[in-house]
């Protein structure tokens, strides 16, 4: 059964699925990358993640440079289906905001997925409401 995207039942599936995957190598580009989201509309209220070493855990990390806010249905766009573009025509039309580092975000646009990554992501759209 698929959870509601950014749920709490939907995090423990994606904890779950990350668990089993073991441990996945990330690009080079994204090892030592930590950046805090914030996505905004969730059940009326705001949901804290953080993409760490390009794997996406709940609640925002301590000493994160970079904080990017967004809203959920960008976000999912973004994070589950992987569409890039999506994340470009969002930073344009202003419904992505960073705070901090901006520099950080480059190495998101530039890492291409190792096919362990590619896997995992499938995987956890496919557990994704």
């Amino acid at each position: 059964m698929s959870q509601q995207f950014l749920s709490e039942g939907w995090f423990a599936k994606v904890k779950e699925l990350r668990d089993a995957a073991g441990n996945i190598e990330a690009p080079a580009a994204l090892a030592d990358l930590i950046i805090n989201v914030t996505v905004t509309g969730v059940d009326g209220g705001d949901k804290a993640m953080s993409l760490v070493a390009g794997m996406l855990e709940e609640g925002h990390a301590d000493g994160a440079p970079t904080t990017m806010i967004l809203p959920a249905d960008l976000a999912k766009r973004i994070f589950i289906e992987g569409d890039q573009s999506a994340g470009m025509q969002g930073f344009m039309t202003g419904q992505i905001r960073i705070e901090g580092d901006m520099s950080k975000l480059m190495a998101l646009q530039t890492a291409q997925p190792t096919a362990a990554q590619v896997e995992l992501m499938k995987k956890i759209a496919a557990e994704t409401a």
